[in-house]
């Protein structure tokens, strides 16, 4: 699972923590309360969690969202809701029903979290400008990523023709024999055979014997060539021999 990835933007001049994991964008709870009490924002999201309206919304998302969320839980806590008695926190939230639209815990990414879904209604029932305002930077902020990201696919596409064409002219190397010498032209061969190895190979088969002595050997190398330059065509990988080296006479 990829790590969690940790943007800030600013709202009215207050820094919004926002994490993305898993494709899906979680705001700091904990940040926006602040709007209202710098000193206990853990208090405002407890009475925000009090509320009937609030269950209903956060039950609402969970049986939409999360297969594993327990309904029998969530019917508990909405009939006690609005009560004097009742007193809810986001961790209780969370292990009595395996809520996963809130999260809560210490850390480095340490502080309350919720699904960018319930922030927003979270912020509407702190201040409706100020869920405006969230909205808007939140947006500029996934504008910003999108853009970043389609740089991002246009440097890897060119990397990628670049590479292709590396790739094109290591081919070409290795499979399209040199241009003849006028030295080796003007030979007269002892044969048409001589005449194709010059040609592809830019020697005659004596000289080949002659490099290379050992006619098993000989066959390792000739069986080698013949094995790598058809896996290059098939675009396969190639496997050198044992005891042989991947060489071209």
């Amino acid at each position: 699972m990829n790590k969690p990835r940790k943007s800030v933007i600013e709202v009215q001049g207050m820094d919004i923590s926002v994490l993305t994991k898993s494709d899906a964008d979680f705001i700091s709870l904990t940040d926006i309360a602040r709007y209202r009490n710098s000193q206990e924002p853990f208090s405002i999201i407890n009475n925000w969690m009090r509320s009937r309206s609030t269950i209903e919304f956060l039950g609402l998302w969970e049986k939409l969202s999360n297969p594993d969320f327990k309904p029998l839980e969530f019917e508990r806590f909405r009939n006690e809701a609005g009560s004097n008695y009742f007193v809810l926190s986001p961790q209780r939230w969370i292990e009595a029903t395996q809520a996963v639209g809130i999260t809560s815990k210490s850390g480095r990414y340490g502080g309350t979290y919720a699904h960018r879904d319930i922030a927003f209604e979270f912020a509407s029932w702190i201040s409706s400008e100020f869920k405006l305002y969230l909205i808007k930077e939140f947006d500029r902020l996934k504008d910003d990523e999108n853009r970043r990201l389609s740089q991002a696919w246009n440097l890897n596409r060119t990397l990628s023709k670049l590479n292709y064409r590396i790739h094109t002219d290591a081919i070409r190397e290795h499979l399209i024999p040199p241009e003849i010498t006028p030295a080796q032209a003007a030979i007269t061969y002892a044969s048409e055979a001589d005449l194709l190895n010059v040609a592809l190979f830019g020697q005659t088969a004596r000289q080949w014997r002659d490099a290379n002595p050992a006619q098993g050997e000989r066959l390792k190398r000739l069986n080698q060539i013949a094995i790598r330059q058809m896996r290059t065509l098939t675009a396969a990988p190639v496997r050198t021999l044992p005891g042989t080296k991947d060489e071209q006479p």
